[in-house]
């Protein structure tokens, strides 16, 4: 009976957050620059009334605050499984190097090969792969240790960093928007990148279900989970290539967001639990109203400038990423 009431609290909360996303979602469309009354939302979205309205919901705010939502699903849920995986609070896709190395990739591409662009996903999925992959490597030695990570995380992005500025000082004709790729902005995103970005965004979301419980059991230790039949390296080895495809596909759209994949599952694991089952779509939800929102406020805090939205993630993350590391040192 106590399980039974658990689980629906549980899906209780989840519904909870999706009336809130979608609420969220709305007040996105609706604020801006140009206010528009939320009865011209529904008719913008269900008719096709030739109004100046029309344009700005239809061309402009609903394919930016989509593609905002995607990105927050995918970065969160890259998040949360690298955390998993290596049990460790503190990974997240910028902070370990994956989105250095999917923007490597992606920066590679476009600048010395644009002909390619439509390449710049798979181009960083293998870069955001090939990172996690290395700094794993890097970190480990018997075992993963936290901070060890981290610290190859940290240096290894650095040098990844250091790549992109090498290719922005030598071709800086061919360098468009690169202050916004670098922090992550959301700005000039059309129906073009949402149509780039939502089959890797489903793919790789449709995929992690079949893996909560897997990843329950690896936060088990690596003994228990070979002990209960896990063939733990490959199990942990799809994951990783999982959340490269999750992180790669958001950098690839909106640049080097980052603190989304430290910030949200850790706040879903406060809400949730440390059960994946619920901690995945919890992640997600919570993924797409953090992104919707500070891009909302991004929009409108300094009307008429326009901060990029990793501008404002910057703000909440970094105090954020700073109390986990006073926290950890505590437990030590």
């Amino acid at each position: 009976m106590e399980t039974e009431k658990s689980h629906s609290k549980k899906f209780i909360t989840l519904l909870i957050l999706l009336v809130i996303a979608f609420i969220v979602l709305i007040g996105s469309i609706v604020l801006g620059s140009v206010n528009i009354p939320i009865t011209n939302v529904f008719k913008a979205v269900f008719t096709k009334e030739n109004t100046v309205d029309h344009q700005i919901i239809w061309n402009i705010r609903l394919p930016r605050v989509l593609i905002g939502a995607l990105v927050g699903i995918c970065l969160s849920l890259a998040g949360v499984i690298l955390q998993g995986i290596m049990r460790n609070p503190l990974a997240s896709p910028n902070i370990i190097g994956v989105t250095s190395g999917a923007g490597l990739a992606a920066y590679v591409i476009l600048i010395l090969f644009p002909n390619y662009y439509y390449l710049v996903p798979a181009g960083a999925f293998g870069g955001a792969f090939l990172a996690t992959l290395f700094i794993y490597c890097l970190a480990w030695k018997d075992g993963v240790q936290p901070m060890r990570l981290v610290l190859a995380g940290v240096a290894f992005s650095s040098l990844l960093g250091a790549g992109i500025n090498t290719l922005m000082t030598f071709f800086p004709d061919r360098v468009a928007g690169a202050v916004s790729f670098m922090v992550g902005s959301l700005s000039g995103r059309t129906w073009p990148h949402f149509n780039l970005l939502w089959p890797y965004a489903l793919a790789g979301c449709v995929c992690i279900i079949f893996f909560a419980q897997k990843i329950n059991i690896l936060l088990l230790g690596d003994e228990i989970a070979t002990g209960l039949g896990l063939k733990v390296e490959r199990i942990r080895l799809i994951l990783i290539m999982l959340a490269s495809l999750l992180a790669a596909s958001a950098v690839s759209t909106v640049g080097l967001l980052g603190f989304v994949g430290l910030i949200v599952p850790h706040t879903a694991r406060m809400i949730i639990g440390s059960d994946y089952r619920y901690l995945f779509p919890t992640t997600a939800i919570l993924g797409a109203i953090t992104v919707m929102a500070c891009d909302t406020l991004a929009r409108i805090a300094f009307d008429p400038i326009e901060l990029p939205v990793g501008i404002v993630m910057a703000f909440l993350g970094a105090p954020f990423f700073l109390y986990l590391l006073r926290e950890r040192k505590k437990s030590i």
